[in-house]
């Protein structure tokens, strides 16, 4: 049987996943870097990222930079630069984007595609489509994607950590069980521990285990998504490749660390208040309203203060979050603690729609600051982020948010030219027609 087939693959789904993303992005900008051990996460003092020569010796991803150090004195160690990420993110999309246009962005540094019915369009079978995907990815963004391809976006996704770095699995239905016997539920994408430890007591180990179970089985002991997965393991796709992206946000979140830590009063809410700006500017972008907030402390040693807030107006305008916050602020701080980040979440957010009135007028004041916002917005757009920010965000724009020897920032922030911002610097190769 030809492992293009109909039959070897009733459905094509191609999972593809970005090998070491963020330090192959900094390889991939720097050639000199290649083959050496590079790290990213500078910043915070935590490895975000690390390249295979790193995680050879040992080093595991949210290791501190300390550690690394100690097992591989030889280390690159680089500020992370999540604009430039972005970027090859997007062109890597592009790319995948030329032999189907369903392509599902899951994340930065990954994505499912739907070949199903383009071998005559394509003019190859779908293992060759997927080699060709693979083979264009690291010509043009000169970096490694593993990739699986099965009839199922949770079978392709066990095809993509097969073979890493590098690798292209695949998982026709006909050779399916060789793979499951040899993948832990923990493994499977949508099992986390819980689930694993719940279906470990019930004598299911491993994900043939889990598929050769009876649906009645199934149906007794798991929910929904455990039933859902059951049948993606055995053939069936219950969750198909979306290409329509987000429509929207239940919620919108925005947490920032810095170091060194403070007990300076001023500058954590300066840090809270730029958090507030960042959401408030991500809700409006969506068109939505936040009617309840709240807000966190985090200390150097984890602990969480907190304090959730009911807001009399659904808002997505700074100063209608500021002023309740400031006044919660002071119960929620302490004064002798050392903080190291603070964060907002925008809850149960609704379409902005019509503003309410209101007996004292308070609606007609946040609406023209709503209009206020808007024009601030479109002043950003062309001229950067933040080029325009409150008063009280003041201390943690002057003061950047990580000193002393992680305190530097990313080349293409240090390399502008006359009236370019850092934002604009992303100094990447050119990388073809995408």
């Amino acid at each position: 049987m030809a492992w293009g087939s109909p039959k070897s693959f009733p459905r094509a789904i191609l999972h593809i996943d970005g090998d070491a993303f963020f330090a192959s992005c900094e390889v991939a900008k720097d050639p000199s870097l290649r083959g050496k051990p590079v790290v990213t996460g500078k910043e915070r003092g935590i490895a975000s990222s690390m390249s295979y020569e790193v995680k050879r010796r040992g080093a595991t991803r949210g290791m501190s930079l300390a550690e690394i150090k100690k097992i591989c004195p030889d280390v690159v160690i680089l500020p992370s630069d999540y604009e430039t990420y972005s970027l090859f993110s997007n062109r890597m999309y592009a790319i995948v984007r030329r032999y189907t246009p369903v392509v599902e962005e899951y994340s930065i540094d990954e994505c499912f595609a739907d070949l199903t019915g383009l071998r005559r369009t394509l003019r190859m079978s779908y293992p060759a489509a997927a080699e060709a995907i693979r083979r264009d990815l690291e010509r043009e963004l000169g970096m490694t994607f593993s990739m699986g391809l099965s009839a199922t976006k949770v079978l392709a996704k066990i095809g993509s950590k097969w073979k890493k770095p590098d690798g292209l699995t695949l998982i026709p239905l006909s050779d399916a069980a060789q793979f499951l016997r040899n993948t832990p539920c923990i493994n499977v994408w949508g099992i986390g521990p819980n689930t694993a430890a719940y279906l470990e007591k019930l004598g299911v180990r491993t994900a043939y285990e889990f598929a050769a179970r009876d649906e009645s089985w199934v149906k007794k002991n798991l929910h929904k998504p455990g039933y859902e997965l059951w049948k993606e393991l055995n053939g069936e796709v219950m969750n198909e490749v979306s290409a329509a992206g987000r429509e929207t946000y239940q919620s919108i979140s925005k947490t920032k660390t810095f170091t060194p830590p403070s007990s300076d009063a001023a500058f954590v809410f300066s840090q809270l208040s730029k958090n507030i700006e960042n959401a408030c500017i991500k809700a409006r972008r969506w068109n939505l309203a936040s009617p309840q907030i709240f807000f966190f402390l985090k200390t150097q040693d984890f602990k969480y203060h907190s304090c959730e807030i009911k807001l009399s107006r659904a808002t997505a305008v700074p100063q209608d979050m500021l002023t309740v916050v400031k006044e919660h602020f002071p119960g929620v701080f302490r004064p002798r603690a050392l903080y190291r980040a603070t964060g907002i979440g925008l809850l149960k957010l609704e379409d902005a729609g019509t503003m309410q009135l209101d007996l004292f007028g308070e609606s007609l004041k946040s609406e023209g600051l709503r209009k206020v916002f808007e024009s601030v917005d479109d002043i950003c757009a062309r001229f950067g982020k933040h080029t325009v920010f409150l008063a009280s965000s003041f201390g943690a724009f002057e003061r950047a948010a990580h000193l002393g020897v992680r305190g530097d920032v990313p080349k293409r922030a240090t390399h502008l030219f006359l009236g370019e911002n850092a934002r604009q610097r992303l100094n990447i190769p050119s990388l073809g027609e995408v």
